[in-house]
């Protein structure tokens, strides 16, 4: 490694640490500059665990995304993953990748492990609901496919179908220390539904 000379900035400086806030906001953040917002996400989740659960409303739905977007592993995937599909719309990616994810090559597969390896922190229904939006793509993930021409989302669609995928699980998962207590959705403000550390046995 070259000797830092005197007066000289350190521009890998391994100590610096970025805020919770600042990468928080920006996930937030690059998903609304891509035209995904946190309701569009909710109703996803709303669609897939309504049917199970007597009292859900969208804004259960609301708070179990918003926990989900405070994690750093979603966070950085979010991050990670929009910022390659805005590089591909401005061509500014080498080849052959640039023509890989401009066109969402059916056999490039990095898209859906990025997404996974978020979803893995949510289990295994997770995991499995994340399957089922990848090869179903309800709602704004059915808008966000590439292959329609509505700019470069081949990240993206897949990024918010895991969202989407660990929100349904934490409702799950609330569910069941619902039932536990004899109680449903009904009872639940929907505020209640976040942050995990307010919910009991979500810890």
């Amino acid at each position: 490694m070259r000797p830092e000379k005197k007066g000289e900035i350190d521009m890998f400086d391994h100590s610096r640490k970025v805020p919770s806030a600042t990468v928080t906001k920006a996930a937030k953040d690059a998903l609304t500059r891509r035209g995904v917002s946190i309701e569009a996400i909710a109703k996803i989740v709303y669609e897939m665990q309504a049917p199970y659960n007597d009292g859900l409303k969208l804004a259960h739905c609301i708070e179990s995304v918003e926990s989900v977007l405070e994690k750093r592993e979603v966070q950085h995937a979010l991050l990670v993953g929009i910022e390659l599909d805005v590089l591909a719309e401005k061509k500014m990616l080498s080849e052959p990748l640039q023509s890989i994810v401009d066109s969402d090559e059916g056999l490039f597969g990095v898209d859906e492990t990025i997404a996974l390896g978020a979803v893995y922190t949510y289990g295994s229904i997770a995991v499995t609901t994340f399957g089922h939006l990848d090869k179903n793509k309800i709602g704004v993930i059915n808008h966000l496919d590439t292959k329609k021409g509505i700019g470069v989302h081949t990240f993206l669609d897949d990024l918010v179908a895991s969202v989407a995928a660990c929100a349904s699980s934490r409702i799950a998962h609330r569910t069941r220390d619902l039932e536990e207590k004899g109680e449903t959705f009904k009872q639940l403000p929907p505020e209640d539904t976040a942050p995990e550390s307010n919910v009991d046995g979500a810890q």
